[in-house]
């Protein structure tokens, strides 16, 4: 038996009972505590004490007890209010329970009113007591615990599509303010650009139209349920209650097309709908300074133009670091370090210079608004990041775009995802701008189309806007079933694939070093130079000081020029297969050094530490005085000095396809001119060169000398220029054809027709139509009728016109255009031009930010997280828009992420 007591004060108009923990209305939930009671029974105990209340609770007590005691009361279950003469009275050995039909088991404070009654208190749920035979009510003023978000959930992590959003009550009430700010600052979720799904209603398709967004700035949309939503509703609706349609624009989503726009003017209603008030709400969110947090501080205008100077001092700091990729925090921050980082350093430089800010950061700031925490600083720069983002989003707006997209792994070996756009700005010129880098778990297809994909909806893109897509020579990416390419096609038909041009013509360098033997052993000797002369820093400073008395001799002889740029110090570089442009600058390096390192190597073969580096030393520098070696070098430098010209001009971004196709065709002819005229000019250049170091020249009318000086039936000419030269150049111009076969593809043989070149030699009115046909997202039978007749116009305009006769490219031909308001006139036209445009070259720009990566993320900053690592790669690689960003805005937006203490 337990004993549960309550006592009755004097002055309540209420009897109140405390029974705590057991649910009275449904006995088949067990009790939380005690956890061994059972279905009870109530009995007046007269003999305890007159103000208090004994309630026994009976593990054996039937059902029958209940009854019996619903008799006694009268069977009545009205709720009984109890006055204290009326208690008195029952001590005398009346039944309480006739006064008893209800138990309340929520607590109630003492209510100050002198009514006996207790009339006008409010009223709460009761519990009744039932007849035998009938199942006891639930509870329900019992409330079930609510799903609450882990306390540790982040609030960048909550969903973009509206669909997916889970209630704001379900969040924790600790972070849900947190929450509805990331969604207001967020915005509504938009899709433009999108094949919006048709829905049968009545007789006629109904879909989604996007210029309803301009009418209604609350409404949203659901890619994945084809929904609207309001966003001031789902926000703000919960804090009060459930009206004014709430549940269809907030969990259910609106769909009956045919009537929408009735609906939304509804929905918003008058001045005082639920709607409105909403709205008003969340700007009261966006204002700090209006909330009744906010309105009862009494703080100075003094303070709050402190904090902004403060403010605007560490934005300012971020900003220098980021621009210079520059790390922010230090190993030890306290007061008596001498090196406190670089954030609170530069604060400290800018505070020396200016007595204001002396005494406004850092110490002499309030100790808990200094502003220099790490998390203020990440806050800091990710406002940047967002800034260069808007600004790139607006840029590009809903216009097409193409997709360029490589990945690498970092310092700390993850594996990262970078992804730039190319897409033509309101000038008519080409832009490829940096949107972020993604940490992928693995490199499959799938994996990096998922990451692509919400990268791209996270800034505002979606797939429909891709018109090109430019990766490396990977599997993974250019798989024709399974690949990355596959995949975003079948998203987007439109979205045409085109192999980086660099990857291609580096692949054809390595190729040839790979394939041809004499070529390969070749390159494995230079190795092996740069490995013995750069072996140790006694020779490289050796071979430094006999570069250095080279070049004065050479100046002095007037064998050198002088002048800007001209003698540079150089050091010999080592090649790599992934390294543009890196087998030219070995052999050009090495040829530069040449009487230098022959001299390192005699030292070595005289003075090395080892037999072993003494024996190799000596066999490297028997191989370098050899006539066919000089010839190899000059011949190999013929032949990549051609394409390390045409390497340089893919890495530009503004390069367009038909530009960058018109270079390898010039490329390869001039392959073809030397294979054809330049073996004698190349035997003059190796002869001079052996006469300059003593090394021995070969007659080419002698019979050839092989190996172990064994001689042949063929001659030294026959050698050198068939076996040699014809084979290299040979297979060189065979690799580009097989490499750059994209360059004969239907694609670019319809888009050569819009070349301005020669007066618009190449302009085809039927190849450019059938070029629009290809891209069926931006052309429709209508278009292409209209795009007949303005082609026929443009063509005789613009051959009359001085100005565009002239031009070198497309590229001069879409700025023109701009320039001169033809764009608009002949906008089908230029539609065509910036499809042509943008599609991808090559991914040096993609290249270049893991460039960038490797100075944000070093081997002492590898601990970077994800986000920091992206926001500050974003900031360091678009510096041109990271200048323009204003500090009001950063400040601005800063100040909305979340309430801070001491914002004021």
């Amino acid at each position: 038996m337990i004993h549960h007591k309550s006592r009755l004060q004097t002055t309540p108009k209420r009897l109140s009972l405390g029974l705590v923990g057991y649910d009275f209305r449904n006995p088949q939930i067990r009790p939380r505590h005690p956890p061994r009671l059972q279905p009870l029974s109530i009995s007046a105990s007269p003999n305890k004490p007159t103000r208090c209340l004994q309630i026994t609770i009976r593990r054996n007590q039937t059902k029958e007890a209940l009854a019996n005691h619903d008799q006694d009361s009268g069977g009545s279950n009205s709720k009984i209010t109890i006055k204290r003469k009326e208690f008195r009275k029952s001590r005398s050995g009346g039944n309480i329970g006739n006064y008893f039909n209800t138990i309340n088991c929520n607590k109630r404070p003492r209510s100050s009113s002198n009514n006996e009654s207790g009339e006008g208190s409010s009223q709460r749920p009761n519990l009744n007591v039932k007849e035998p035979n009938q199942p006891m009510p639930p509870i329900s003023n019992v409330i079930p615990p609510k799903p609450s978000c882990n306390e540790t959930f982040d609030v960048k992590d909550i969903p973009r599509d509206s669909g997916d959003r889970p209630t704001i009550t379900t969040y924790d009430s600790k972070i849900r303010d947190e929450v509805r700010k990331r969604y207001l600052i967020q915005g509504p979720c938009r899709i433009r650009v999108h094949k919006f799904p048709s829905k049968r209603i009545g007789n006629k398709d109904r879909k989604f139209v996007p210029t309803w967004y301009n009418d209604f700035d609350w409404l949203e949309y659901s890619k994945k349920k084809d929904k609207v939503y309001c966003l001031y509703c789902y926000i703000c609706g919960d804090m009060m209650g459930q009206k004014g349609g709430r549940g269809a624009f907030v969990t259910k989503g609106f769909d009956s097309w045919n009537k929408a726009k009735d609906t939304f003017r509804a929905h918003v209603g008058d001045v005082d709908s639920f709607h409105n008030k909403a709205r008003e709400k969340c700007e009261l969110l966006t204002k700090p300074s209006q909330t009744i947090t906010e309105s009862m501080r009494s703080t100075s205008e003094h303070d709050k133009r402190r904090y902004n100077d403060r403010l605007r001092v560490s934005v300012s700091a971020s900003r220098y670091l980021l621009r210079n990729a520059l790390p922010f925090r230090g190993h030890d921050e306290s007061i008596d370090s001498l090196n406190r980082g670089l954030y609170i350093e530069t604060i400290k430089v800018i505070g020396e210079n200016n007595d204001e800010i002396f005494y406004n950061t850092l110490e002499k700031a309030p100790k808990n608004n200094k502003i220099i925490c790490p998390k203020s600083q990440k806050d800091i720069v990710e406002c940047f990041a967002q800034e260069i983002l808007l600004s790139i989003r607006k840029e590009i707006g809903e216009d097409v775009f193409g997709l360029l997209v490589d990945e690498s792994s970092d310092v700390s070996k993850k594996e990262q995802m970078t992804i730039v756009l190319r897409h033509v700005d309101r000038l008519g010129y080409v832009k490829e701008r940096f949107i972020g880098v993604v940490h992928v778990n693995d490199t499959s297809a799938m994996t990096l189309k998922n990451a692509i994909y919400e990268a791209l909806t996270s800034n505002g893109f979606s797939f429909t806007q891709v018109r090109g897509q430019g990766y490396d020579g990977a599997s993974n990416m250019r798989g024709e079933f399974n690949g990355l390419k596959a995949l975003i096609l079948q998203e987007n038909e439109s979205a045409f694939y085109v192999h980086c041009f660099a990857h291609q013509l580096q692949s054809v360098i390595v190729a040839v070093a790979k394939k041809h033997a004499d070529v390969r052993d070749f390159f494995e000797e230079i190795s092996l130079v740069v490995n013995v002369v750069c072996g140790s820093c006694k020779r490289k400073d050796l071979q430094w000081e006999l570069s250095q008395e080279s070049r004065r001799d050479g100046i002095a002889n007037g064998e050198l020029e002088t002048g800007k740029r001209l003698n540079q110090e150089t050091t010999l570089i080592r090649a790599g297969d992934t390294r543009w442009g890196s087998h030219f600058n070995t052999i050009s390096s090495l040829m530069k050094l040449y009487s230098g390192v022959l001299d390192v190597l005699a030292n070595v073969e005289k003075e090395g530490g080892t037999l072993q580096n003494r024996r190799q030393a000596g066999g490297i520098l028997l191989n370098l005085k050899t006539y066919e070696f000089v010839f190899y070098l000059h011949l190999m430098y013929e032949v990549l000095h051609r394409t390390n010209i045409l390497s340089k001009e893919l890495q530009k971004q503004d390069l367009d396809i038909l530009e960058a196709a018109c270079m390898v065709r010039a490329t390869m002819d001039s392959l073809q001119k030397l294979r054809d005229t330049g073996f004698d000019s190349i035997l003059q250049k190796v002869s001079s060169f052996c006469e300059k170091h003593e090394i021995k020249i070969v007659d080419m009318a002698d019979l050839y000398v092989g190996a172990r000086n064994r001689k042949t039936s063929k001659t030294n000419e026959y050698h050198f220029k068939v076996e040699i030269f014809n084979t290299v150049v040979d297979m060189q111009i065979v690799e580009f054809g097989e490499r750059f076969s994209e360059e004969s593809t239907q694609l670019l043989e319809y888009m050569d027709a819009l070349s301005p070149c020669d007066s618009f030699a190449k302009f085809d009115k039927t190849k450019l139509l059938k070029l629009a046909k290809l891209y069926k997202r931006d052309f429709s039978d209508l278009d292409i009728r209209d795009l007949e007749g303005q082609l026929d116009i443009y063509y005789h305009s613009c051959i009359k016109d001085e100005r565009f006769t002239s031009l070198k490219g497309i590229s001069e031909l879409s700025r023109l255009m701009v320039k001169t308001g033809r764009h608009k006139t002949y906008d089908l036209v230029y539609k065509l031009l910036k499809l042509t445009l943008i599609l991808p070259v090559a991914t040096a720009t993609v290249e270049r930010c893991f460039s960038k990566m490797k100075l944000v993320k070093t081997d002492l900053r590898n601990k970077i997280g994800d986000d920091f690592l992206n926001d500050a790669l974003v900031c360091n690689v678009e510096k041109e828009a990271l200048v323009k960003v204003k500090f009001e805005d950063v400040m601005e937006r800063f100040t909305k992420m979340c309430i801070r203490r001491g914002e004021l």
